[in-house]
Order: structure tokens, then sequence, then C-alpha cells
């Protein structure tokens, strides 16, 4: 259904800074990346999200905003960015932007006023204390880099609270005139066409924060609010939030269908990891079990790497140990004592099984997928930028100067340093010789993608873990009015051979429709069904034609 179209997504995730400059000033714009929308349809994706535009002092790449009604001058004008918008639907690609309201920059305009004067009227669009607060120094979301939740402010006389860093102050949301201002900013990039938001930091969105109180109580009614405005002034409008939550708690975001659309699956998203370390699918079935059930119009989001680390934080001491052993054994690969701070090529070693295996199983996951840029050709990351900066580095066009992203011959210009030498250099990763090569992970990913179209059930359907017998090998079974899929992967090195035998709503011969190698014929039976060290297999079971 149209209004539904967020099931059958593939969601691209970029950071416009980074990805193609078309002026030579070193950052990229929205010029540059208009000129590449042509490379981003062919490869298959439908959505762009689009890490933070707006204007920002960049202490912390963007998210900390001055001003949420315009967009950052390196990156362009708002005209720059309505063209982008149009070609962008021309083609096809819908277009979704981070909505960052949890905290402004300590330099937005509203603070500045808040901060000098107790009679302003956005001194209440903050959380003050006059008093010290006893909890200071618990809640941080980047322990090791941040020493308080609340910073004594001179110009205010008080204190003020930021889950993020000092020069991000929370705003309010208890104040119904905050939550209005988010309602007006959401209805004016609506109106400039965007097809939705990525709702930064949900939970903290919601948090009701007093001080001196050890747990801030959630209203999840706010979330209805912003809702309503998508569905008045864009009916088909999406909000992809992000909210590490407990399982129980996920639920309450989604409400009867009323609340989120979309949530990222952090849950499964870290069994994936834990799994692929030990080579054994029983982390994924038993994240797959204890998902809860959301209402129909609802969806979650499928992912492997993003702007941020690739937070462990919900698998025990043991479990997390395994996944730094096996993707971020050295401490300069890890982050916040909880994540590995890498992209997914150089965490499997750049091996090509493991990578095609990875987005593969990822892909087939129930869910919307989303993907990095630059994961499609395997960039690495330069470990020695700070923190997350580590897989923010620019997109690798070519071989040309700066991997083909800028033509500024002065290096100190780049917003970031492009990854230059070694196995993941741009002299050796980048879309132009992959291009050229038929068997480049490009060309798969492409190949991927346009298979994933054929295959709507893993979007839509009711998935069912089926026993296969071996701890390594995952088989899930999706059945959905058009027609009933099986997914297998294999997560060790060694061949495996399973028999699976009649599956509810078969019919007919079964049809390979993508795989890691040809197999030859699958019996109807499902018996003895091979998969090589790492493979996959994507099998359709049934097809109900005019579906």
């Amino acid at each position: 259904m149209h209004e539904r179209w967020y099931k059958q997504a593939v969601i691209y995730c970029l950071d416009v800074e980074t990805f193609q400059d078309s002026d030579g000033d070193g950052v990229g714009d929205f010029a540059g990346l208009t000129s590449r929308l042509d490379y981003l349809a062919r490869l298959g994706v439908t959505c762009l999200w689009l890490n933070p535009i707006h204007p920002s002092p960049n202490r912390d790449d963007g998210y900390d905003a001055a001003d949420f009604y315009g967009v950052d001058p390196r990156l362009g004008t708002l005209g720059d960015f309505a063209e982008l918008v149009h070609q962008a639907a021309n083609r096809g690609l819908r277009v979704i932007i981070d909505l960052v309201v949890n905290h402004t920059s300590d330099e937005h305009p509203w603070f500045q006023s808040a901060r000098s004067d107790p009679e302003s009227k956005y001194r209440d669009w903050y959380v003050w204390s006059k008093d010290e607060p006893s909890d200071r120094h618990q809640g941080m979301v980047f322990p090791g880099q941040q020493s308080e939740t609340w910073t004594w402010d001179e110009g205010a006389d008080a204190w003020y609270y930021h889950r993020f860093y000092d020069f991000q102050p929370d705003l309010n949301m208890a104040n119904p005139a905050v939550r209005a201002e988010v309602r007006k900013i959401m209805a004016f990039w609506l109106q400039l066409g965007v097809s939705g938001f990525r709702m930064d930091a949900a939970p903290f969105i919601i948090e009701l924060t007093r001080p001196n109180e050890p747990q801030a109580p959630k209203e999840f009614g706010y979330l209805r609010e912003f809702r309503e405005l998508l569905s008045w002034r864009r009916g088909d409008a999406l909000i992809l939030a992000e909210a590490n939550a407990e399982r129980d708690e996920l639920v309450e975001y989604f409400g009867t269908g009323d609340r989120l659309p979309m949530l990222f699956n952090f849950l499964v998203n870290q069994r994936q990891f834990l799994a692929m370390a030990r080579g054994d699918a029983g982390p994924i079935v038993s994240a797959l079990e204890a998902t809860p059930s959301i209402p129909d119009s609802c969806q979650w989001a499928t992912f492997l790497r993003n702007h941020d680390e690739v937070d462990l934080g919900r698998l025990s001491e043991r479990e997390r140990a395994d996944c730094f052993a096996a993707f971020g054994p050295d401490e300069t690969m890890q982050l916040y004592g909880r994540g590995i701070r890498r992209r997914l090529a150089p965490m499997l070693g750049n091996d090509r099984r493991r990578i095609e295996m990875a987005y593969s199983l990822q892909f087939t996951l129930p869910g919307t997928p989303v993907l990095r840029y630059g994961e499609e050709i395997g960039m690495g990351d330069d470990l020695s930028l700070k923190e997350r900066d580590a897989i923010r580095t620019p997109m690798q066009w070519s071989a040309a100067a700066n991997g083909g992203f800028s033509t500024t011959p002065k290096k100190k210009d780049l917003h970031h340093p492009v990854i230059t030498g070694g196995e993941f250099g741009y002299e050796t990763v980048n879309v132009e010789s992959q291009r050229r090569d038929p068997g480049s992970l490009l060309h798969w990913m492409e190949r991927m993608l346009h298979t994933l179209r054929e295959c709507p059930e893993f979007g839509i359907g009711v998935c069912t873990p089926i026993d296969t017998g071996e701890s390594s090998v995952l088989a899930l079974h999706y059945e959905a009015p058009g027609g009933v899929m099986l997914a297998l992967h294999n997560l060790s090195d060694r061949k495996r051979t399973v028999d699976l035998g009649e599956q509810p709503g078969a019919e007919g011969d079964p049809v390979e429709m993508f795989a890691d190698r040809v197999y030859g014929r699958v019996a109807p039976q499902l018996e003895g069904v091979d998969l090589a060290g790492y493979g996959y297999r994507w099998i359709r079971l049934r097809e109900t034609p005019g579906r």
C-alpha cells in the first residue's frame, strides 16, 4: 500500500558534508549529492536519510543545531535543498532528515536568551536547577567523554541539564510551547517535501527530567502529538526513531499504531553481531522470539552499521567480550565501554564471503533495511580520528585526488581526511573501479537490492524461524499474501547440509532467487540443501500471481 511505502523501502544513510563536494571547498553539499542521485537510484535504494543539515557550531557533527529552520551554509541554500528533494523524487527516491530535538546547541538563540534573562520566554524551554543536583554524574550517554549531565551556567546562575555533551542543553519537552515548536519544525520540513524524519534519542525526548529524581518518567503521549502532525500534514510520512530501550518498553513507542511508525531493532542488531562472532544462529533466533509484536501499520528497521558505534550495551559482559574479541580486539577500536567504532568490512577482516553473508542476513531479517553510505563498496575506517568520526570519512568515488570526493588541493579544508593507502584506501576501494568489475561488491549489492524488490515477503511477511539441526545455520520462513520465502544463512566457515522438510504454504517447485553461488535445483521437500561456508540462499516456495 502506498501509505506503507516504508515497509518495502531500502533506506540509505549519508552525511551530506562527506558525500560529494561540488564546489571544491572540501565540504560535501546539496549540489554534490544531487549529482550522485543517479548512482543511488541505480544502486537500488529508495529513501535517503540525511544526517543533520542545520546550521551548527559543529562540535558534534551537526547534532548541536543552532537553527532548526535553516541549512548549514556550507551545504548550500534552502533552494539547493528543495532542488535536491525535487530531483530525488524524479528518480523515485524519498528523503528523510534527522530530527534532533532532544537538545540544541548552547549557541542557539533560544538558549542564549534563556541563560541571560530569567524572565525570557525561553527560560522554561530548558531544564534548570537553582541548587546543585545530587545526580549530576548519572545518566551520561558518552561515558569516558562526559563528566556530568548537569552543568553550572554563570550567566543563568543555575544548573542546566544535558544528556549529551555540556554544549548541548536539553529542551524541556514537558513545556507545551516546546512541543508546539517541534511540531512547527516538522511541518516546515514536510512542506519542503521531505517524507519524514529519523528521530534522534527518542527516549530522552519524552523524559520528564527534574533534579534529584533517580528515574525520570517518560510521557509516551507526546509521541502521539508528533504522529498526528504527520498524519494531518502528509499522511504517508515516516518517523524512524532511535530507541535502544528495554524489550517491555519498546511496545510503548508504537502504542496502538498511533505513536511511532518505525523503530530501529537494536535487540536484533546486537544479537546478529553476537551470532556472527560465535558462528551460532541461536542468538538471532532468541532475539526474534523476544522481539515484541507490533501493530500492523508499524515496522522495525534493521541495520548493521550506521553513523554511531556498534552499540553492544544490552549484551552480557561475556557476550560483549566475545564480540570485542571477534570484531574490535584493540581498545582503540572500542568506544564508551560498550561499542565498536569500525565499519563492517574491516570488522570482518575484509572477507568478501562474510561481508556478503552479513548483509544478505540483515536484508532478510524482519523489517526495513538501512544501509550506511560506503558500505556498498566495502569502505574502511580511520581509527586515528576521534570517537565516532572513524566511520565518517568522505565517500570514495574514484582513484583521483581526495577519492573523487573533492577537488580542493588543500587537505586541511576537507571536513574529514579521506582514507589513503592500504587495503581500504581510496586508491584501491572506490566506486569507479568497482563499476568496471562485474565481480565487485558494488555489483553484488546492486543485484541483491534489485532482487529484494522481487521478495517483498521479507518486509511484510510473518517470520518463523525453522529448526535446521545445525547450530550455525539460520532458516527463516516468511509468509505473506504475495507468497512464501525461505532465507538460509550459514554463519560458519564450513559447508553445511540441512534437511528442512515440507514447509507451510509451499506450492510447486522451489525457486532459487539469490545465493552466494550456483547450487543447482532445490529438492521439493527441501532435502539435502547445501550451504557453503558463509553461504546464503533465498528460496521462493510460493508466488501468488497478481499479488
